[in-house]
């Protein structure tokens, strides 16, 4: 299985990365690396102003390839299957009443 380091430095990061959407949330990678859809990925989750790691399972649920058309940065959106560090509801409390803005993200 893969393994992904991510490391969100700050909140507007974690905002435009996060996917509320997904029935048990889920986190938009900025890569150039190739992956399937459904591929099952390990990630180890540094939030913003965390000293430690939160390690969460997830599959590939989105795929922006290199190039595309809405200048978006290539990458991939995985969504939680596995969140026994509770990081889903981690990021709830961080970003707030931020879910509500009107930003755009890097899926929608």
């Amino acid at each position: 299985m893969q393994e992904l380091l991510v490391d969100f430095e700050d909140l507007d990061e974690l905002y435009r990365c996060y996917m509320p959407a997904l029935k048990h949330g889920g986190l938009f990678i900025k890569t150039n690396t190739r992956y399937e859809l459904g591929q099952a990925v390990n990630m180890r989750v540094t939030l913003p102003d965390a000293l430690e790691h939160d390690l969460v399972l997830g599959k590939i649920v989105w795929i922006t390839p290199q190039g595309a058309q809405n200048s978006n940065p290539p990458g991939v959106g995985i969504g939680f299957t596995d969140d026994k560090d509770r990081v889903n509801d981690k990021i709830i409390k961080l970003l707030g009443t931020m879910l509500n803005a009107d930003k755009p993200t890097y899926t929608m």
